[in-house]
């Protein structure tokens, strides 16, 4: 895999060993270029996995930008891989439920890529809606495929839809 764009564009990162379904470059480059200028905006990125989307961030000027992985073989290769960026990366090792519960720091953007079996979408978009990590104007933006249907979340107005192939990207503001 490799970074699609700042001062970090074209740098290679590792793929953690096991199930894993990165973020697609021609996905990351969409969604990064809706965004448009991120600098010093605080950036989330849950089940992170690689840490792909995070160095994407990071790479793009956003910071503070925090990485939430509870696999621990995946949190190594973030590790490593966070290590090149010039801004220091935050990494924790816990579910993203816990780190939500946990959290009291406020994100501009989060990311959140849980993988394609997980069933409780909706219940962590209340759950998002409802914590501290979000204020009036945070922007979530929800990997999901297709097969999964979009959820009305009491706190939160949908104001994009994207679609890559079998993915779908719900944008999100609070």
């Amino acid at each position: 895999m490799r970074i699609t764009g700042g001062a970090l564009k074209n740098r290679l990162v590792q793929c953690p060993k096991g199930v894993i379904r990165p973020a697609m470059d021609r996905m990351r480059l969409s969604l990064f270029s809706i965004l448009g200028n991120i600098a010093e905006l605080s950036f989330l990125d849950l089940f992170s996995g690689s840490g792909i989307c995070a160095l994407e961030a990071a790479s793009r000027g956003a910071k503070p930008v925090v990485a939430v992985e509870k696999d621990v073989i995946k949190f190594g290769t973030l590790l490593n891989n966070v290590s090149i960026a010039e801004n220091k990366i935050m990494c924790k090792r816990m579910s993203t439920e816990l780190f939500i519960k946990r959290n009291t720091q406020v994100f501009d953007i989060i990311y959140i890529d849980p993988p394609f079996p997980y069933k409780f979408h909706k219940e962590l978009l209340t759950m998002l809606s409802n914590s501290p990590s979000t204020k009036e104007g945070s922007l979530i933006l929800m990997h999901r495929p297709k097969e999964k249907p979009n959820d009305e979340i009491e706190g939160l107005i949908k104001i994009d839809e994207r679609h890559y192939g079998r993915s779908i990207v719900d944008f999100y503001k609070k």
